[in-house]
C-alpha cells in the first residue's frame, strides 16, 4: 500500500539496528556473568579478612552482624546466577541495579567495621570504574553520586575502627598494611576482570561491525535481484515472440521438407525453452517467498533429479554424481537452493570442460555437497575473499558474482561454503546446509 513501503536501506537499516541491540545485551550478559565472579570472589575475600583480623590481630569486629551481610550477598548472587543463567540478555538497567546492590552492600560492612578509618574504604574506586567501564553514562554519573553519599554517611554515622598509624612501625603498622593490601586487591581484580570485559566489548563491536557487512551485502543482493527482474520482464515478450515463429516455421513446407534445417529449428526451441525456465526461474526467486514457490519432496530424489537435469543440460565429457546418503528425509526445496548448488556446478564446468564430480553426504543434521573439477584452481588472492563480489578469474565486466550470491544464500539458511584447491590438481568447493532449514515435519 502506498506509505507503508520500506526501502531496502530502510529495512537494512532496521536489521543494523537490531542486531546492534542483541549485541550489545550479548555483551551485557558476559559482563553480568563477571559480575558474579567477582561477588564470589568478594565473599571469599571477606571471610577471609574477617577472620584474619578477629582471630590474628584481635580486632574486635561485630562478627555476627557482619557475616548476616554476607549471607545476603551469597543469596542475591545465588539468584542472580539462576536468573541470568537462562535468560540470554541484560540490559542497563539490570545491571545499575546489580552494581547498586554491591555499592550497598560494601557501605554495610564498612559501617560495621570503622566506616571512613576501614582501609578497605577505597574499594568505592573499584565500584566506579566498573560502572565506568559497564554502564551508560547517566548510570555511571549515578554510581558516583551514590558512593560520595555513602562515603558522607560513613563519615557521619559509622563509629571509627580502632587502628592507630604510627610513623614509627611504617610497613608494620596495621593500617598501613591494610591500605597496601586493599591497594594490591583493587589492583588485580581492575586488570583481571577489565581485561575480560574489555575483550567482551570488542567481541560486540566486531559482531556489530559483521552485521553491517552482511546488511550491505544483502543490500547489494536487492539491487541485484531487482535488476535481474526488470531484464527478466523485458526477455519475456522477445522470446514469446521467438516461440510463435519457430513453431510456424515447423509447418511450413520449406522446413518440413529439409530434415537438417528442421533438426535446427527444434534444437533451436529446445534452447529458447531453456531460455524461457532461466527466466521463470529469476521471476519466481525474485517475486515469490521460498513458502510460496516450495516443492515438498525427498532429499535423494531432490538431489538425484538436479543432478540428472544439470548433466543433460550442459556438455560436460565426464560428470561423476555419488548419492551417499543411506537416510532419506521429506524436505522442501525452491528454485533458489537450486540455482545455488547448479552456479556452482556452471563455475566447475567453466573451468573443467572435461570433469566435474558431485559427491553428496549427510553426516546428523548437516547436508554436505563437495563440488571438484580438475581445472586451474583458484587463485590465492580468489580464496582470501571467496564470498566478495566481482572476485573472478574470468576478466570479464561483472563477473564473480555467482560465489557472492551461493555464499549469501547458503549463509541465510544457517549453512557455509568453503573453497580450496586440490593437492592433485583442480579446485573443491564444500557446501554444507542444516537439515533443520530444509526439513519437513510431518505436521506441515
Amino acid at each position: 500500500m502506498p506509505g507503508k513501503t520500506e526501502t531496502p536501506s530502510v529495512k537494512e537499516d532496521l536489521k543494523i539496528r537490531s542486531s546492534a541491540v542483541r549485541g550489545e545485551n550479548s555483551a551485557g550478559h558476559k559482563n553480568m556473568q563477571q559480575l558474579i565472579q567477582l561477588r564470589w570472589i568478594a565473599v571469599v575475600g571477606q571471610i577471609t579478612t574477617i577472620a584474619v583480623v578477629t582471630l590474628i590481630f584481635g580486632i574486635d569486629l561485630p562478627v555476627r552482624h557482619m557475616l548476616e551481610v554476607l549471607v545476603c550477598l551469597v543469596a542475591f548472587n545465588i539468584a542472580s546466577h539462576l536468573r541470568w543463567h537462562e535468560r540470554p540478555y541484560v540490559s542497563n538497567n539490570e545491571l545499575f541495579l546489580a552494581m547498586l546492590v554491591d555499592v550497598g552492600i560494601l557501605t554495610a560492612q564498612l559501617y560495621l567495621s570503622g566506616g571512613t578509618t576501614n582501609p578497605f574504604i577505597f574499594l568505592y574506586l573499584l565500584q566506579v570504574i566498573l560502572s565506568a567501564m559497564l554502564l551508560e553514562a547517566w548510570s555511571t554519573w549515578s554510581i558516583v553520586a551514590i558512593t560520595s553519599i555513602c562515603l558522607v554517611g560513613l563519615t557521619l554515622f559509622s563509629s571509627p575502627l580502632t587502628l592507630s598509624y604510627d610513623h614509627e612501625l611504617r610497613f608494620f603498622s596495621l593500617y598501613v598494611q591494610g591500605m597496601l593490601i586493599c591497594f594490591t586487591l583493587n589492583g588485580i581484580l581492575l586488570a583481571f576482570f577489565m581485561t575480560r570485559i574489555s575483550r567482551n566489548l570488542r567481541a560486540g563491536d566486531a559482531r556489530l561491525a559483521e552485521f553491517r557487512k552482511r546488511a550491505l551485502e544483502e543490500e547489494h543482493i536487492v539491487r541485484m535481484g531487482l535488476l535481474a527482474s526488470g531484464a527478466a520482464h523485458e526477455l519475456g515478450t522477445p522470446l514469446a515472440t521467438l516461440s510463435v515463429i519457430l513453431g510456424d516455421w515447423k509447418h511450413m513446407p520449406e522446413f518440413t521438407n529439409n530434415k537438417v534445417l528442421l533438426e535446427e529449428i527444434i534444437e533451436m526451441e529446445t534452447q529458447l525453452q531453456r531460455c524461457k525456465s532461466i527466466v521463470s526461474s529469476i521471476l519466481l526467486s525474485a517475486g515469490e517467498a521460498r513458502g510460496e514457490s516450495s516443492v515438498k519432496t525427498t532429499l535423494s530424489t531432490f538431489l538425484d533429479d538436479l543432478a540428472t537435469d544439470w548433466r543433460s543440460s550442459r556438455p560436460v565429457v565426464l560428470f561423476e554424481y555419488s548419492n551417499r546418503i543411506a537416510h532419506d528425509v521429506p524436505v522442501v526445496f525452491d528454485s533458489v537452493l537450486k540455482q545455488m548448488i547448479c552456479n556452482v556446478l556452471d563455475n566447475a564446468f567453466e573451468a573443467s570442460p572435461q570433469f566435474v564430480s558431485l559427491d553428496v553426504s549427510r553426516q546428523g543434521d548437516t547436508l554436505t555437497l563437495r563440488i571438484t573439477d580438475k581445472g586451474p584452481g583458484f587463485a590465492p588472492a580468489m580464496l582470501a575473499q571467496i564470498g566478495k563480489p566481482y572476485q573472478s578469474s574470468k576478466g570479464r565486466p561483472g563477473s564473480g558474482l555467482g560465489l557472492f550470491l551461493v555464499v549469501n544464500v547458503a549463509r541465510k539458511l544457517g549453512g557455509t561454503v568453503n573453497a580450496s584447491n586440490r593437492e592433485e590438481g583442480g579446485a573443491l568447493v564444500e557446501l554444507t546446509l542444516p537439515l533443520a532449514a530444509i526439513s519437513l515435519d510431518e505436521e506441515e
